[in-house]
């Protein structure tokens, strides 16, 4: 099965993707369409697709880069000693893996793709962290845990795949204890010129070309930046937090506007 992606590339296709912060959309070539039982499946057989090669083409793609910006999300987290962490769309575990080094009681990662868990699962047992670090399928929109489970959650460039923003958002929330602190670490779009130019040319045109060679998968890699192309970011993102219900909310803009990290608290 294959998917055709929609390249949003100017201010005026960016605008016709403000609905995402409402109903769940996903973005097709010519329109923005409410995502569809069957759309949600596809997405979650991208990530399954490249899981065995997820890592690698992190590091390649972003030039490395991509370890320091989770380095950056992780020490925004509070101090966790004797505490749980929730890290929703955890992947193969990275960010959750990093939370260790702040002395929590648990880390859970969550994700809405198998595959992805099994290559996380592996590298939990061979780092012996199975006993800290838990793995649990499941979506954002839902999470199986009971209102205040955790101190602090994160989420790592998995915030845009949510189906429904702010539901997702709203659920973390939820699982979050009073004061808790939520942190999202997110790609967003340079705005200098002639940086802007450049990245853009390369993320757009680049990007999906090498990650097409290396993964074998066209569809993952044109996903990619269509999604981060129509995703709001900056004092939009701030907007979208605050109605989810959180407080306190700030970004910091890294690497010339190629991620952000936003945190905010219950």
């Amino acid at each position: 099965m294959s998917i055709r992606l929609r390249r949003i590339s100017s201010a005026s296709d960016r605008r016709v993707s403000a609905p995402w912060n409402s109903t769940p959309h996903f973005v097709f070539w010519g329109s923005l369409s409410p995502i569809t039982q069957v759309q949600r499946q596809i997405v979650r057989s991208l990530f399954d697709s490249i899981a065995l090669r997820y890592d690698l083409l992190n590091h390649l793609l972003s030039g490395g880069v991509d370890t320091y910006w989770r380095r950056r999300a992780i020490r925004r987290l509070p101090h966790a000693a004797g505490g749980r962490i929730l890290d929703v769309a955890t992947g193969t575990a990275d960010c959750a893996i990093a939370a260790v080094r702040l002395g929590p009681r648990e880390v859970v990662g969550v994700d809405i793709a198998e595959r992805m868990l099994d290559v996380a699962r592996k590298k939990l047992a061979a780092r012996g962290l199975t006993q800290i670090v838990s793995l649990r399928k499941g979506e954002a929109e839902s999470l199986p845990f009971p209102d205040g489970s955790f101190d602090a959650a994160i989420v790592a460039f998995g915030v845009r795949n949510f189906e429904n923003l702010e539901a997702g958002l709203s659920e973390m929330r939820r699982v979050l204890r009073p004061g808790g602190t939520l942190v999202v670490l997110e790609f967003s779009r340079p705005r200098a010129f002639p940086f802007r130019e450049v990245y853009l040319f390369y993320f757009l045109h680049v990007l999906p070309l090498l990650g097409r060679l290396i993964s074998g998968n066209r569809e993952a890699y044109a996903y990619l930046p269509a999604s981060v192309m129509a995703f709001p970011e900056g004092e939009e993102f701030l907007a979208i937090l605050a109605r989810a219900g959180f407080a306190s909310a700030t970004a910091e803009r890294m690497t010339f506007g190629i991620a952000s990290i936003y945190t905010a608290e219950k």
